[in-house]
């Protein structure tokens, strides 16, 4: 009965937005955190110049991020279901900001490997605190929209950062300027964050009745459908196959995304002679092609979604095309003939590649709702395994054999496995964990 005048007002005035507004706070969040990221591999030539850095060197200080990063995501997840995401993302942001800044006081190869263990541990749990905000805030069918639009900062943020560091180092010529710059602008966006985000609907300001009745409607019904008799133990995930493909999917996805991330702008400036301007210019248009890429893809799924089609169909669809185009496309990038056709074919494959981002809509389509924060942790874990190994081992493969053609060959495997465990994955059966 409590619920009938609450449910007349609602239909009574529109909805207001500001579930989206969250997550444009965190597309800001993680488009920010990429640019931090991402500053370290713009920077990496004059780095290895000042600090006498050999390709393998280079290859440890820019996966020393991933280290700390990987091995705190589930610990992170599990804070994030306990300490809830608000808490989590505020000071997570202002501790990846001082990492940032400190960067700058670095003096050589060992200082700055420190300061990206620590930025890596800041950072690890801001995706599952996405995730979980995707979980309180969203219905079933604008989770996809969602999850992209947070991890839409990904490619935004390579494709700003390669921009704004590369501008930084030219107008102030010195590396250290813009990673002090950067650490700032990060700590007022996290001070920003606190002041928006709120863990559940009706505890922000700016939520009407109408918005916080569709949100709570849709949870009634999903609640009607999750799984009963949970274990109550996160490690039982790891008996259902469709949590394994998911686990090795976005390893394979994340794979090939950071080691372009880590080696793309010294690829261009090596192999191709683009001068610094000239890659900044080049990995601005690449990322950004992924960031249109995400969002086109997530726009897709959702409307795709909400016409009732089977969640099924529509995400081995959608993963199915996104793995068969970027292992294409990474693959020709070996036999292309002009700088032109490097940029043209590393676009598509970032285009394609970003339709990826959908894997953070699976732990709420997987999960019961006080587990979407681990099991995102878990998702986060595996997809950055990669980034711990890629940077080394490309890094080892140029520096053995003098090419980046074995580099780009592993590239096109970890699109081939992409596409294998994608369309493995059941995304209509809720796990009892």
């Amino acid at each position: 009965m409590s619920r009938a005048p609450a449910a007349v007002v609602a239909y009574a005035q529109p909805k207001t937005s500001v579930r989206w507004k969250i997550f444009l706070i965190m597309l800001l969040l993680v488009t920010v955190n990429y640019i931090d990221r991402a500053s370290l591999s713009v920077a990496m030539p004059m780095i290895a110049s000042e600090f006498t850095l050999t390709p393998v060197m280079q290859g440890l200080i820019m996966s020393s991020f991933f280290w700390s990063y990987t091995l705190m995501q589930i610990p992170g997840g599990m804070a994030v279901d306990r300490f809830k995401p608000r808490l989590v993302l505020a000071l997570c942001t202002l501790l990846w900001g001082a990492f940032q800044g400190l960067g700058a006081l670095t003096t050589n190869a060992m200082s700055l490997l420190a300061t990206r263990l620590g930025l890596g541990v800041a950072e690890a749990p801001v995706a599952s605190a996405g995730g979980a905000l995707n979980a309180m805030w969203l219905t079933q069918h604008e989770r996809v929209r969602g999850a992209s639009l947070m991890d839409g900062g990904s490619p935004l943020g390579a494709a700003l950062g390669s921009v704004l560091i590369t501008w930084l180092i030219v107008v102030a010529h010195s590396w250290r300027a813009a990673f002090a710059i950067a650490g700032v602008g990060t700590v007022l966006c996290g001070i920003g964050a606190w002041y928006y985000i709120k863990n559940q609907p009706r505890e922000h300001a700016g939520v009407n009745e109408a918005e916080a009745e569709h949100i709570e409607q849709a949870r009634r019904k999903e609640d009607e459908k999750e799984a009963k008799n949970l274990s109550g133990n996160s490690f039982d995930f790891f008996r259902y196959r469709s949590v394994l493909l998911m686990f090795v999917g976005f390893m394979c996805c994340t794979t090939l995304y950071y080691g372009l991330l880590t080696w793309m702008p010294t690829y261009l400036q090596k192999v191709q002679g683009f001068n610094i301007q000239q890659m900044g210019g080049a990995s601005f248009v690449i990322f950004f092609s992924g960031f249109i890429g995400e969002l086109f893809g997530a726009y897709v799924a959702d409307k795709w979604l909400a016409s009732g089609a089977a969640p099924n169909r529509v995400m081995r669809t959608i993963f199915g095309i996104a793995g068969v185009v970027a292992t294409i496309a990474v693959f020709s990038v070996a036999h292309a003939t002009s700088p032109t056709m490097v940029v043209i074919l590393l676009s598509i494959t970032l285009f394609f590649l970003r339709w990826g981002g959908l894997y953070w809509s699976i732990p709420a389509m997987l999960a019961s709702r006080n587990k979407v924060g681990t099991l995102g942790g878990l998702l986060n874990f595996g997809g950055n395994i990669g980034g711990m190994v890629i940077p080394i081992a490309i890094g080892a493969i140029v520096q053995f054999t003098g090419s980046y053609f074995l580099a780009l060959m592993c590239f096109a495997a970890m699109g081939v496995g992409l596409l294998l465990c994608s369309i493995g994955i059941d995304y209509e059966t809720k796990i009892p964990v």
